[in-house]
């Protein structure tokens, strides 16, 4: 008896790929959204006012995903703000590739063109404002330009109190930002950035190299 022929193997099916690659894409989407609405909600609400339940309602998804997608709400302010550093922490290396007598002009020139730049600025702006009135994002505050930042500019200083000078160049920048685009007083919000960058540059490299 002649034996039938095996029945063909099925095919690979490509819809199911695709599917998945949508729904990949589709999943990064989504929690893009959240991400922004998140930026949004601490930059206006600041950290005490801002909800997990509060950023799903306004991104147009359940709460429990945007817990699956980032856990806790220190969490959720954490990969809300760390695009802004990102451009820092990228920028690092070349803000210590040179001499250290203008490590301060390259430093405030990062510093302020972040906050020059619209997409970063608000996220700048979530992390200034909740950290000045609550402790768990300033210790988010502390991580992001402390830990990652700053102490790697105080491994360059070749000086006993290295970090006490990255701090104060630290406190330097932050408080002028403070002045110019959070408090946003007069002369010095509206003055020109390159303006601003010159009078302080000097100050932040006197912080890292001066005597």
């Amino acid at each position: 008896m002649t034996e039938s022929a095996p029945a063909p193997a099925p095919e690979a099916a490509p819809l199911r790929r695709g599917r998945g690659r949508r729904t990949r894409t589709e999943a990064a989407g989504t929690r893009d959204r959240i991400l922004a609405v998140a930026r949004a909600e601490f930059s206006e609400r600041g950290y005490e006012k801002t909800s997990v339940r509060g950023i799903a309602k306004a991104a147009g998804v359940d709460s429990a995903l945007v817990h699956h997608y980032f856990g806790t709400k220190e969490q959720v302010f954490e990969a809300a703000v760390e695009v802004a550093f990102s451009p820092a922490l990228n920028a690092r290396d070349m803000i210590l590739d040179g001499p250290l007598d203008d490590v301060g002009e390259r430093l405030t020139r990062m510093v302020f063109g972040l906050w020059e730049n619209p997409v970063t600025r608000t996220p700048l702006l979530a992390i200034v404002r909740s950290a000045v009135n609550n402790e768990t994002a300033a210790a988010v505050f502390r991580r992001l330009v402390a830990a990652q930042l700053m102490r790697r500019i105080a491994d360059q200083l070749d000086t006993p109190d290295a970090q006490l000078r990255a701090e104060l160049a630290a406190a330097q920048l932050v408080g002028i930002a403070m002045l110019r685009y959070v408090i946003k007083i007069e002369p010095v919000a509206s003055a020109d950035p390159e303006q601003i960058i010159a009078r302080v540059a000097p100050v932040v490299q006197g912080h890292l190299t001066g005597p």
